[in-house]
């Protein structure tokens, strides 16, 4: 059997307008390891808030995943988290 990994990464971005256009081609660039991806943004008062939260679900190559994750977390206002499931196929 063959172990199996599905990762999730959370990216955490605190200043939307000016990190967007940055965040969307590191995301574009990596496209081929990004199964999903939920953006989600408090805008029940205010909907053009700051803040936001983008949730990943990544597979393939673990390198890709690796450099992805790094990419992101070297700008500023942005953090990442991730969680890591093994399942056998």
């Amino acid at each position: 059997m063959e172990n199996k990994e599905i990762r999730i990464l959370g990216v955490k971005v605190t200043n939307r307008n000016q990190e967007a256009e940055t965040v969307q081609r590191i995301l574009t660039r990596f496209g081929c390891c990004i199964k999903m991806r939920l953006g989600l943004h408090e805008n029940a008062k205010n909907p053009c808030t700051p803040y936001g939260l983008i949730l990943l679900e990544l597979y393939g190559n673990p390198q890709d995943m690796e450099n992805l994750e790094k990419e992101l977390n070297a700008l500023e206002g942005i953090e990442t988290k991730k969680m890591s499931f093994m399942f056998e196929d």
